[in-house]
């Protein structure tokens, strides 16, 4: 496919949009990507020729969902360069991926006395599983600190990790802020100390190539929402010898080998975890937008996408009574910033009046507003679809807003 601006911004219908008589500059990419039309066209698909359940179903539409279902797990595995596709699990989500872990990992590993090492940057669904099974096991929760420019502190990592420490759980890209973290470093720190390794990837999924042997992580999740997929699919990856020891955390049909009124055996990964009828649409869907992320330049893409980011961070930095929160280098994708005076919620909706979509709140990620002195920031975030003119929209409207409430 042919990467040029114009042509991408062609196979996203949603941005021929109008909101309130104003073009459509869509600055919210951090919390959901759009969909290509070919992403919606194979969910219509499925429900226009080949609806049906899949796996153990003898007639064709069964086969034929399930082919296509198992297809997308392969072409999963080949995306991540996961070592075998039982290494693959369809989820919701990353939150649901994150959970799985949580709860399964710990009732296999985690005891009383054990560690599990997060950093204070993380969204709430990488923070509250670990507090919930941590308390469940009588298990001790450690937090890598933040630098004031939004890093993570690494040189506290050392001393973090114990002969008691099993699991770190860490954010590949911070949805709040941007900022990059240095995954083979982490991970090889960690290792160096038989401690597991689980990575946020949502952020950097659809941004960076990741090939999860070459990171040597153990756990790794990802939302199909974040890639230009549906929303409800997500994908766990884990490494094989540890999904086939880890107990399930839910149960029902899919997933089970043998049940008797004595007791119940399972089958093992990925089956084992994913019990229940699954969102085939959304993975037929999440299988399209992996082809169409692939049939792109990557490079000159990030490259495109760096200079958005560095554009609109020095725009916005020009802007007098504008702070950027988070300015740890390397960013990518996002840039959040507040304004003296003026609550990022109003400036979120006067935005909104000029037909700029962008977040604000918190971004699931209290500790780390905590961390800055802040209740919120405004989040204007990018990807390959974003043009330099939207940059200049948000800056022009930031500037209107300033007037509006001085």
């Amino acid at each position: 496919m042919t990467t040029t601006l114009a042509n991408i911004r062609r196979e996203f219908p949603l941005l021929a949009r109008t909101v309130r008589s104003k073009p459509l500059a869509y600055l919210d990419n951090a919390a959901t990507t759009l969909a290509p039309r070919a992403v919606q066209e194979r969910v219509q698909s499925y429900f226009s020729s080949c609806t049906a359940n899949i796996h153990r179903g003898v007639h064709y539409l069964s086969e034929e969902a399930t082919r296509q279902f198992e297809a997308t797990r392969r072409k999963v595995q080949k995306f991540i360069n996961a070592a075998d596709p039982a290494e693959i699990v369809f989820t919701s989500g990353t939150t649901q991926s994150i959970n799985l872990v949580a709860h399964s990992f710990g009732q296999q590993f985690l005891q009383a006395g054990d560690e599990v090492i997060i950093t204070e940057m993380e969204h709430h669904s990488n923070i509250v599983p670990w507090q919930l099974v941590c308390a469940a096991h009588g298990c001790k929760l450690k937090y890598i600190p933040l630098t004031t420019s939004g890093a993570l502190d690494l040189d506290e990592l050392p001393q973090l990790c114990t002969p008691r420490t099993k699991l770190l759980a860490v954010v590949y890209v911070s949805n709040a802020l941007g900022t990059l973290n240095p995954l083979p470093q982490i991970i090889a720190q960690a290792h160096r100390c038989n401690v597991r390794v689980l990575v946020d990837a949502a952020q950097a999924v659809s941004r960076l190539p990741i090939d999860v042997q070459q990171l040597d992580c153990d756990f790794l999740a990802f939302s199909g929402h974040k890639m230009f997929a549906p929303t409800g699919v997500g994908v766990l990856y884990g490494k094989k010898e540890l999904l086939d020891v880890m107990p399930p955390p839910y149960t029902g049909g899919g997933m089970i080998a043998e049940v008797t009124l004595a007791k119940s055996t399972f089958l093992p990964s990925p089956e084992r975890f994913e019990a229940g009828t699954p969102n085939i649409a959304g993975v037929l869907g999440l299988d399209t937008a992996i082809d169409f992320i692939t049939s792109l330049d990557r490079q000159e893409l990030q490259h495109q996408e760096d200079e958005l980011l560095h554009s609109a961070t020095a725009a916005l930095q020009a802007i007098e009574g504008l702070r950027i929160v988070g300015t740890a280098e390397p960013r990518l994708g996002v840039v959040s910033f507040v304004v003296a005076n003026v609550h990022p919620h109003d400036l979120g909706t006067l935005l909104d009046h000029e037909g700029i979509a962008i977040r604000t709140g918190h971004h699931c990620t209290q500790p780390l507003m905590r961390f800055f002195g802040i209740p919120a920031t405004a989040r204007a975030s990018f990807t390959i679809y974003n043009t330099p003119q939207e940059v200049e929209r948000l800056a022009a409207a930031v500037r209107k807003a300033i007037r509006f409430f001085t």
